[in-house]
């Protein structure tokens, strides 16, 4: 297997991570014991930041399902980026260090009333909307807490990522989103109008994890760019955040040669901006949620 990041094998023949002897490691701690190695965290939250940020208008979020903790979520706050949450727990981690709100992301397909209001209290910057009853449920909330929110709309664009089997979620059968190649998905930005505390500001998609051919994300950048004129033309909103999830795979085995941060944002960035023109929309704000990819 090969070594990632600051790990080494030192002079005494023990694993080193982050320069620290992990046997020395061992004995203060016990095991089974895990460890973060802050200066490659920091590393990656770092490239992904400016390759993105070189190519235009963009936002990276940490992908907090991934491994989330307190100190996990202040060192996001200090590279400066975004954070996308699942849960009342991750949502309350984030608070408890003071995470800036309007750089939060409420994403989860089975979100409880509790969570929402919590989110919704707490002025979270964006919550996800997976489906017709969150819908319903969120603009109940935000009437009630006399707060207007703003959405994205979860798409799932029936694509099947080169991945998993387990860890596909963009195909027409998945259980997250609105699925677009039925008319689902147009339903549900036409059904906003009956939801006059609902924002809408854009689109959100993830085909899945541990993905490797970039191929699938400039097509998935494709289909959502085709997607967002049709609400322009069909409905006069425009979409100025599209959100394309995260997914981009890591070393795990021999074989598995991921890809670096440059050549993600190659398939998407000109992508978004051509057919932008294409179409005769606005360019829209991108946004990807890496979790493994960073942690």
């Amino acid at each position: 297997m090969k070594l990632q990041g600051t790990m080494r094998i030192n002079e005494a023949g023990h694993l080193e991570i982050g320069r620290v002897d992990t046997l020395d490691l061992v004995r203060e701690f016990g095991t089974p014991l895990w460890v973060l190695d802050e200066e490659v965290f920091r590393e990656n939250c770092r490239k992904l930041k400016e390759a993105f940020a070189s190519a235009g208008d963009s936002q990276v979020l940490y992908a907090a399902k991934a491994l989330c903790t307190k100190a996990i979520c202040i060192l996001v706050k200090e590279e400066g980026l975004g954070l996308d949450v699942v849960s009342g727990g991750e949502l309350y981690t984030a608070l408890a260090v003071d995470f800036p709100v309007e750089k939060i992301y409420f994403h989860g397909n089975n979100k409880t009333p509790e969570e929402i209001a919590m989110a919704v209290k707490n002025q979270v910057g964006v919550i996800v909307v997976d489906n017709f009853y969150e819908m319903e449920l969120l603009n109940r909330i935000c009437q009630r807490e006399g707060r207007e929110q703003k959405i994205i709309l979860r798409i799932s664009p029936g694509i099947e990522a080169h991945t998993h089997e387990y860890i596909k979620t963009g195909q027409i059968d998945s259980k997250f989103g609105f699925t677009l190649p039925t008319g689902q998905a147009l339903e549900a930005v036409k059904r906003l109008k009956d939801f006059p505390f609902l924002i809408y500001a854009g689109l959100h998609c993830h085909i899945g994890s541990q993905i490797f051919e970039m191929e699938s994300f400039a097509h998935t950048a494709e289909v959502m760019m085709a997607f967002v004129a049709r609400i322009k033309k069909e409905t006069g909103l425009e979409t100025t955040e599209l959100n394309l999830g995260g997914g981009l795979g890591i070393y795990y085995y021999e074989g598995d040669t991921p890809a670096p941060p440059e050549a993600w944002v190659q398939a998407v960035m000109p992508c978004v901006k051509q057919k932008a023109a294409e179409y005769g929309v606005p360019v829209p704000r991108v946004l990807v949620e890496p979790g493994r990819a960073i942690v």
